[in-house]
């Protein structure tokens, strides 16, 4: 049986931490779907769609990595695509916490999806897709945080 994990996120941006989880993440799976995800709750800093091509160009050589966007439940959508494994990485204890509800309720809602949590790299834990987002809002330089280059930073209409 092939052994497809999904690795779910909003990735606004993907990190050098999402990129040591998928290529470690590698390691483990046949296939590793990077599936972004529409947060309701969340408005998107970069479209989602130059997001998905940012992240193929950095995949580009590796067949058994793709991307796809979905809307609704991870646990539907991991069925949908035959996903079996969820892939998620943890940088501190308060992700585990919020993890590992997460992942009981994925569980509960697809009894055949189990999840897998990698340990962030050390030298990566500080970063997030919060932080780089507020770094870059106001000019400052994320290329040590980013597997490539956000474009310039344009405010909203009306802002």
């Amino acid at each position: 049986m092939k052994r497809i994990a999904l690795f779910p996120g909003s990735f606004d941006p993907f990190t050098n931490g999402h990129l040591d989880v998928v290529r470690r993440g590698a390691v483990l799976f046949d296939e590793i779907i990077i599936a972004i995800g529409n947060n309701s709750s969340k408005s998107r800093y970069l479209p989602v769609e130059q997001m998905v091509g940012m992240i193929e160009d950095v995949f580009r050589d590796e067949p058994r990595v793709s991307v796809q966007t979905y809307k609704g439940l991870t646990a539907d959508f991991a069925r949908t695509v035959g996903a079996n494994f969820l892939l998620r990485g943890l940088r501190n204890t308060t992700d585990f916490e919020y993890e590992n509800t997460i992942a009981q309720a994925n569980r509960h809602m697809n009894p055949d999806l189990e999840t897998v949590f990698l340990i962030t790299s050390p030298a990566l834990a500080a970063i997030s897709s919060t932080i780089i987002r507020e770094i870059h809002r106001f000019g400052g330089n994320v290329d040590d945080f980013v597997p490539f280059a956000l474009p310039a930073y344009e405010a909203p209409a009306g802002s």
